[in-house]
């Protein structure tokens, strides 16, 4: 990734070869995961609401400021912080980026904005009651998490949000500008507006991701955990499986060699849990391996949904395949595909202005160096089956099993779990 720098090192600037076009992403470290006690959602919330109402503009004029000018702006809150990103041309972005600045140190927080943002969150939540998938997922997080910042959706909990009000926001809109905060812009940039970027958009004084110690993960690691299976009975006529176990953060050195298995297992129909339980023995509607990028201690998934009379053999492949992560090695051709997987999965992450700020003030916040990119496809060549290996004896030794779908079903899964 060609990276400059202001004369302010909170600054990363990407100049890029785009028809006038440009992005800018602002991270601030207050996550979901930071939720307090009873308020979760609070952060989730919080972000809905910076881009309501700012500085000198209420909503409706900072509405018809950003639409007038064709952009996009928007806040966003996931587990490990809240990030602000602002899409429009290189003409209007002089006006344009001082909204960053605004949403954060002056955000409104009306009443009426509340009010309508919790319900939306609310609305939200309701609807993805009637989604399996989101519902096994629940499900695995408060398995390997419990009250750990990571067990909860960003989105909060619906008793949780109604008790959250604008004296709760308020607390929390306050230590914003206090953050060790990430900002990076890319696109085809003017040589005066590199060098006057920081200035004019009002963060001359804000705290550096770059000048500061890395904030302790706030993710619980799952230490002491005893059970493992957790059920989400649920009247439909499919069974969502989803099997893992909270690994590494995105900056540890094992980091890469989970991230070849997850290609390993997951990408494309080439991928292991594709071949093994679409092609040859179908029993999947949909198969995946997720493994985020986070600060903390990171979730690896295999999940699965399949018809309740195919659901104890999708689980022993699933089972299988798991066990085989640390007991086999990869072939070489197995390998080499995953490590070709992985490159294409950094090129197609970095093809967009706002993919690359993106991955940018991401990297800041984890206080990983610009072109870590870089570094991991060169460490790809000393990589070898034994190193995924390893890494999986490590981390992956003790999965965790969340299952959504009919109640008789599961009984019957829990029992063959259960089974040594």
């Amino acid at each position: 990734m060609n990276v400059s720098t202001t004369n302010n090192p909170f600054c990363s600037v990407i100049p890029l070869s785009t028809p006038g076009i440009f992005a800018a992403k602002l991270l601030l470290p207050f996550g979901s995961a930071l939720d307090p006690v009873g308020k979760r959602g609070a952060h989730d919330l919080l972000a809905s609401l910076l881009s309501r109402g700012c500085g000198t503009f209420s909503n409706e004029a900072m509405a018809d400021l950003v639409e007038g000018c064709g952009a996009g702006l928007r806040c966003d809150a996931h587990e490990d912080a809240l990030t602000l990103s602002l899409r429009c041309t290189v003409d209007d972005a002089d006006r344009l980026l001082p909204l960053l600045n605004a949403m954060v140190r002056e955000p409104h927080l009306d009443q009426d904005q509340v009010d309508l943002e919790r319900s939306l969150s609310i609305q939200a939540i309701q609807r993805q009651r009637e989604d399996p998938f989101h519902l096994a997922s629940l499900g695995w997080r408060q398995l390997a998490y419990g009250s750990g910042g990571y067990g909860h959706d960003p989105v909060g909990l619906e008793e949780d949000l109604q008790t959250i009000d604008r004296d709760d926001l308020v607390a929390l809109a306050e230590q914003l500008p206090t953050g060790s905060c990430a900002f990076a812009v890319a696109g085809s940039l003017p040589p005066h507006f590199t060098s006057d970027l920081v200035a004019a958009a009002g963060f001359q004084d804000w705290p550096s991701a770059l000048n500061q110690a890395l904030p302790p993960s706030p993710g619980s690691d799952g230490a002491g955990i005893t059970q493992t299976i957790q059920l989400q009975p649920m009247d439909t006529e499919q069974v969502v499986l989803m099997l893992g176990q909270a690994a590494v953060g995105h900056a540890h050195p094992d980091d890469l060699p989970l991230r070849l298995l997850q290609c390993h297992l997951g990408a494309g129909m080439s991928s292991l849990l594709f071949q093994r339980l679409r092609e040859e023995h179908g029993v999947a509607y949909d198969v995946s391996a997720h493994f985020p990028a986070l600060i903390g201690a990171a979730p690896f998934v295999l999940s699965a949904s399949t018809a309740s009379d195919r659901a104890g053999l999708t689980l022993k492949l699933l089972h299988e395949i798991w066990m085989e992560l640390g007991t086999q090695l990869l072939c070489p051709e197995a390998l080499a595909l995953a490590k070709a997987k992985f490159i294409g999965q950094v090129a197609h992450g970095l093809q967009t202005c706002s993919q690359r700020a993106e991955r940018s003030v991401q990297l800041q916040s984890m206080r990983l160096p610009e072109h870590h990119d870089q570094i991991c496809i060169e460490r790809l060549e000393t990589l070898t089956a034994e190193d995924l290996n390893a890494a999986a004896q490590r981390w992956l030794s003790q999965p965790l099993l969340s299952l959504c779908g009919p109640a008789s079903t599961l009984d019957t899964l829990s029992r063959q779990w259960q089974r040594p």
